[in-house]
């Protein structure tokens, strides 16, 4: 069975993740698309504004527990240490996987460098990379390392949804149906989710 991972912190899961991420799965013919919520994401301020990895963890399984084709794994979340990407691709390879295939947005790309263990990440991982809202890639611009990357990029749904205005329309007392899943919308209220504005270190 091939899987396609996408990872992300999922703060919160929203219908944009949901549908990009089946579109992928589905034009290249992947079986599933498992999503990976990061427990400590490396790259991302751990603020009042990011709601606790069990919860995003939660929200996760409840925006998807009805829809077929589509897994959530919390192997991130077995980890005290940052997320790293080869980690959990490294450890799925010892829970049997074959190579690992990782989703990844338009925006991620010109991140990769900053990912940790890069040279290993391209060994062992295979990216696919989605177009997403505003964003476009200047390929040539890239270091030489990252340019085959274009030949795994695949479109996808231009849905203008995020998680940031999720969370403003929260904290600002705003409805935010049809966003995300219905259930998900009920834990973010019933936990109280999103409430305080973000702490800035």
């Amino acid at each position: 069975m091939r899987k396609l991972c996408f990872g992300g912190s999922f703060n919160p899961i929203h219908h944009g993740h949901l549908l990009c991420g089946m579109a992928a799965a589905e034009r290249l013919a992947f079986d599933r698309l498992v999503l990976i919520p990061s427990a400590i994401p490396p790259l991302k301020d751990l603020s009042a504004d990011m709601a606790s990895a069990a919860d995003r963890f939660g929200m996760c399984k409840l925006a998807t527990e009805r829809v077929p084709g589509v897994e959530v794994s919390g192997v991130e979340l077995e980890r005290s240490t940052p997320s790293f990407t080869i980690d959990t691709a490294r450890q799925l390879r010892q829970l049997g996987w074959g190579k690992v295939s990782w989703l990844i947005g338009a925006d991620a790309v010109a991140e990769l460098p900053r990912w940790h263990d890069l040279p290993a990440l391209l060994r062992e991982v295979d990216f696919v990379v989605m177009g997403r809202p505003g964003q476009t890639i200047d390929w040539q611009s890239l270091p030489a390392e990252l340019r085959h990357l274009e030949q795994s990029f695949v479109t996808v749904p231009q849905i203008q949804i995020s998680a940031t205005e999720i969370r403003r329309r929260v904290r600002n007392n705003l409805p935010i149906d049809f966003l995300t899943p219905a259930p998900v919308c009920a834990y973010i209220h019933d936990r109280g989710l999103y409430r305080s504005a973000p702490t800035r270190f």
